[in-house]
């Protein structure tokens, strides 16, 4: 079944900027950098798989307010809380466990609420589609995230991206794409 995805309204920057890192101290450089620069933390997210646990945890999150302890996965996350607004935890059919932190948290809330299926697609990927990301790019995003690696997703103004864009090419991520997220032809 596929149904057209409802547009999310909780990102409505029109550019974004994702970087693939391979593993997490990568990815919590490449935060702590942008943080460094002056980049606006409440426009930056990050997802990856958690790591398994005992527990059968369908999904929670907490919008808003610092996750002060994360179980097991405190150590491997803990750091990047204190930078970034808006934490889940998910269990993701076909992926596993994936920890997102950042306005990202409420496009995956929004997708689960609105029950949207995009042909293929997890609740992540209808997540990045529904904020303006194109279905190949998400496909290749969830393969990454499949793979144990991590996303870091930069969003704002033109010139926003810009400086995220630079900021994260510094920190070597094995890929690094820029996305018009409103339907514009991307900038060249």
């Amino acid at each position: 079944m596929q149904t057209t995805p409802i547009k999310d309204t909780s990102i409505t920057d029109p550019e974004a900027v994702v970087a693939v890192y391979n593993t997490h101290s990568e990815a919590e450089d490449a935060v702590k950098q942008l943080q460094l620069g002056g980049f606006n933390m409440k426009k930056l997210s990050i997802v990856g798989k958690g790591y398994q646990t005992d527990e059968q945890v369908v999904g929670f999150y907490n919008v808003g307010d610092r996750m002060k302890y994360w179980g097991g996965l405190g150590a491997l996350w803990g750091g990047l809380f204190g930078f970034l607004f808006g934490i889940a935890f998910f269990w993701v059919p076909g992926i596993g466990p994936v920890v997102v932190a950042g306005p990202l948290v409420a496009a995956i809330v929004a997708a689960l609420e609105n029950a949207v299926v995009v042909g293929g697609l997890s609740a992540l990927g209808a997540a990045l589609f529904s904020i303006g990301i194109p279905k190949d790019s998400v496909l290749r995003y969830e393969t990454a995230i499949k793979a144990n690696k991590y996303l870091v997703v930069a969003h704002g103004t033109p010139e926003d991206v810009d400086k995220a864009k630079a900021i994260l090419q510094t920190t070597k991520p094995a890929d690094l794409d820029e996305h018009a997220l409103t339907g514009a032809q991307p900038r060249k």
